[in-house]
């Protein structure tokens, strides 16, 4: 209650700031001036060109803006009257727009698209490819623009993530980059309760044809929050910035999932209105486990099969509105809801090394898996008059709940089980940013945040007496309630230099208490408590030549452990592999030194990043082996051997590595893309895990991809993506590797309005089987997971209403939040 009454607070502050604010009289009346400036040839989005404003009768500019990532500008508080608009950059014309006039009764204009035409030099070293590019590369961020990928049509968000560089998927849906999966996912600069839960499930929520673009943040700055030890991704969904109503539907059906997705956008005048729905049905697929484990007691072995059956679906809504030029206001909800069901049967062994005798068994397991939830945010947003000059309130209230439902029978030895486990997921934020230009060259930005969460765990679990009676077990039932509370506060100072030099410094301080407790009246295990305050700095310099950018940064991460990593309880659901949390982790801390450059040389791009990394108190999971006391069939006591996995900060880890990602048209219409990233795993166990490590040594791991598309006549397109990842390490042993093959065709239909298209997914190989293997000195454990894999798939999409900038003069709708700097670290998982 505590925490909701805060968030409750917060948002009523907030309201009550927007309600005071001025709703402009006629003395006191300014509007905006805003535009998209677009390249004639590309027709793309021109960013950071200069934009300049001054009075139609003066020479000289006397306020202005830059154009954003989207061509967009935006000059706030300009008073009725008539006004001259001069746009330059670098390589192009400048083009004049005079008069341009506001009145009182109509004191925001918007101009539409600006087409800005290059210069004669510059139309040399131009190749006209007539298309936006699908990857781009920008000072902070590389950007991939998924919705000019028609391979990604019908799938998922794990699908497209998959081509994003620097990115891998595995074949469970786990996110990784640059090899690690110390990640924070974000959606529109936002966190999500769904990816608190479980980042996995949520990408296969999340519909591909929801998402506008994935931006890749591997140095983050001071003002990002520091969970994410290798860095931050931030899935950006598709949101109409056009006045009108708009809208597009979209789906694909193939031989293994389905997907449906309808968008609507509304913008009138200082309104903006949008939402968006999106469903995935898997078909029951058959799975195949084969599993080996040897320890100085036992072998032990199981075969079996699984069907699983898979569903979800999000939706969201958004509303804001510009009171003027200087004030707005937005709110939105996202809601998801999912789940999914499992059916398997096994054959299992246990063989003492000592005995001939094998202890065999069949077990027959259904579980069923559902979860929902929300994110609800609202933010507020002053301007003053100097442009860049703001000061922004935020605050959100995310909560999920998991409910997980199985029965267990053993034709042997084993009690039968049936378990409920329910999970509850609350957190709770609220920030306050700041901006301050000082003049052109020099920027102070600054703010503070707090999160509060609220996790509850219950696992409700019976076993069967020797009468076929099922009773509470106490031991493997548990209820546990965990807090966790981070406080923070950031600043970042940004100058330009002579010589297009630029540099960015921060810091940022943040403060984590973590509490946990059984909820029980006999509780089995102490409560503990924890509390930590990290120092976050960050330093970027960039040089700018030409059209060759180099880029030198420092950050500090961390990545807090969560729920899944601290709950004491053990999980005995599997009766061969046991798992318990540690809840005296520490979190892992992360230092990165990188050195990027980029360039355009014509139609190509090329991206090269070179990187040091120092982690440590490394989190993995370790395994060994266990004797686990249960009651038999029978009822009495009896010592089980079994696998057990924990988690430890087991040392450190230094990591040398490079990325490269280059894009090439030899011909109009023709292009190739390919990402690889190579580095380095070089764990240093300390001395109470040496025993336990496999002694792995320097590993070299990558992940790749090469894609390639030509645009045919009629409008069709087809396409092919290679991916390629190598296995990844742990201190322990090594987890599967991954590789697919993707092909598509499509053909734009209804004047270029819908599109029609088939996916192909890896046609030569119907199933996939993934190897992972664990080595110590007293346990070697291997197992082989096989899944269907190929597939076929037909996909559509329509697009409906003003699907195009309007020229003439009309009001635009209020503040674009894709861009905001929030975070909210990683809040655990109910087991």
């Amino acid at each position: 209650m505590r925490p909701f009454l805060f968030f409750i607070i917060s948002i009523f502050s907030l309201n009550s700031a927007t309600a005071q604010m001025p709703v402009g009289g006629a003395p006191t009346i300014t509007g905006r001036i805003s535009g998209t400036v677009i390249d004639s040839i590309t027709q793309k989005p021109i960013d950071y060109v200069t934009v300049g404003l001054g009075r139609a009768s003066s020479t000289k500019s006397t306020n202005g803006a830059l154009t954003d990532q989207k061509g967009i500008f935006k000059i706030d508080n300009v008073a009725p009257g008539n006004y001259k608009v001069t746009i330059t950059f670098i390589g192009y014309q400048t083009k004049i727009i005079a008069p341009v006039t506001t009145t009182p009764g109509k004191p925001d204009l918007n101009l539409g698209k600006i087409i800005l035409s290059p210069s004669a030099t510059a139309l040399k070293e131009i190749a006209i490819t007539g298309q936006a590019a699908l990857i781009e590369n920008r000072v902070d961020k590389v950007v991939y623009n998924a919705e000019k990928d028609a391979t990604v049509t019908g799938g998922n968000a794990g699908d497209v993530l998959r081509k994003v560089p620097m990115v891998s998927v595995d074949q469970d849906g786990n996110v990784s980059l640059r090899g690690s999966q110390n990640i924070k996912v974000l959606i529109n600069g936002k966190p999500s309760g769904a990816m608190a839960s479980n980042v996995a499930d949520a990408m296969k929520m999340l519909p591909a044809d929801q998402i506008k673009s994935v931006e890749v943040v591997t140095s983050p700055s001071a003002k990002y929050d520091a969970e994410g030890s290798a860095g931050i991704i931030n899935i950006i969904t598709k949101k109409s910035n056009m006045s009108g109503v708009s809208g597009s539907i979209s789906g694909g059906v193939g031989t293994r999932q389905n997907n449906g997705n309808a968008n609507l956008n509304v913008n009138q005048n200082r309104l903006s209105v949008s939402g968006n729905f999106g469903g995935n049905y898997t078909w029951p697929q058959m799975s195949t486990i084969d599993f080996r484990s040897l320890d100085t007691r036992s072998i032990r072995t199981q075969n079996g099969k699984s069907e699983t059956e898979r569903y979800s679906g999000m939706g969201s809504g958004n509303v804001s509105y510009d009171f003027n030029s200087s004030n707005s206001i937005s709110s939105g909800i996202r809601i998801h809801q999912g789940g999914f069901s499992t059916d398997g049967s096994s054959l299992n062994s246990n063989t003492p090394i000592t005995s001939s005798a094998i202890q065999s068994f069949i077990i027959d397991n259904n579980s069923k898996m559902r979860f929902n939830g929300f994110d609800w945010n609202s933010d507020y947003t002053r301007k003053f008059k100097k442009a860049g000059h703001e000061i922004s309130l935020a605050g959100q209230w995310s909560h999920g709940k998991s409910q997980t439902d199985y029965t267990t029978l053993y034709t042997n030895f084993n009690p039968n089980q049936i378990a409920a486990n329910d999970g509850i997921n609350d957190e709770y934020t609220i920030q306050a940013d700041y901006s301050l230009p000082i003049n052109e060259k020099v920027k102070i930005e600054a703010g503070v945040k707090t999160i509060l969460r609220d996790i509850t765990s219950n696992s409700l679990v019976q076993i069967s007496n020797a009468a076929g009676v099922y009773q509470v077990n106490d031991l493997m039932s548990n209820d546990y309630l965990y807090t966790q509370n981070v406080y923070s506060g950031y600043g970042v100072l940004s100058f330009q230099l002579p010589k297009s030099y630029g540099i960015q410094v921060g810091g940022r301080v943040e403060n984590t208490k973590i509490e946990g407790e059984e909820n029980s009246p006999n509780p089995t295990f102490d409560p503990f408590s924890n509390s930590y305050t990290n120092f976050i700095p960050s330093l970027a310099i960039s040089k700018t030549v030409k059209k060759n950018t180099f880029r030198l940064s420092y950050s500090k991460r961390i990545q807090r452990p969560s729920l899944h990593y601290l709950n004491p309880f053990k999980n005995t659901s599997n009766a061969l592999a046991h798992s318990t949390g540690n809840p005296y982790l520490s979190p892992e801390v992360t230092q990165s030194v990188e050195l990027n450059f980029s360039t355009f040389i014509k139609s190509s791009i090329v991206n090269a990043s070179f990187y040091y990394k120092h982690i440590d108190d490394v989190i993995e999971s370790l395994v060994r082996s266990d004797l686990y006391q249960t009651k038999g069939k029978s009822g009495n006591d009896t010592l089980v051997d079994v696998s057990l996995t924990n988690f430890a900060n087991i040392g450190k880890n230094n990591s040398i590595g490079g990325s490269f990602f280059g894009q090439i048209s030899p011909v109009k219409s023709l292009t190739f893309r390919t990402n690889v990233n190579l580095f380095s795993y070089t764990p240093q166990a300390s001395s109470s895990f040496q025993e336990s490590s496999a002694n792995v040594g320097t590993q070299l791991l990558y992940n790749a991809f090469v894609s390639g598309s030509v645009n045919l006549p009629k409008n069709f397109v087809t396409e092919t993506f290679v991916i390629i990842n190598s296995p990844r390490r742990t201190f322990q042993g090594k987890n599967p590797a991954f590789n697919m093959w993707i092909v598509s065709f499509s053909k734009q239909v209804l004047n270029k309005k819908g599109k029609i298209g088939l996916n192909i997914i890896d046609p030569f190989n119907e199933r996939k089987n993934f190897r992972s293997e664990i080595t110590s000195s007293k346990l070697t454990q291997s197992s082989n997971f096989s899944m269907p894999f190929r597939s076929f798939g037909v996909t559509f999409s329509w697009q409906f209403g003003k699907m195009n900038f309007n020229a003439q003069p009309k009001k635009k709708r209020g503040v674009n939040n894709d861009d905001l700097k929030q975070d909210g670290g990683q809040g655990g998982q109910g087991m």
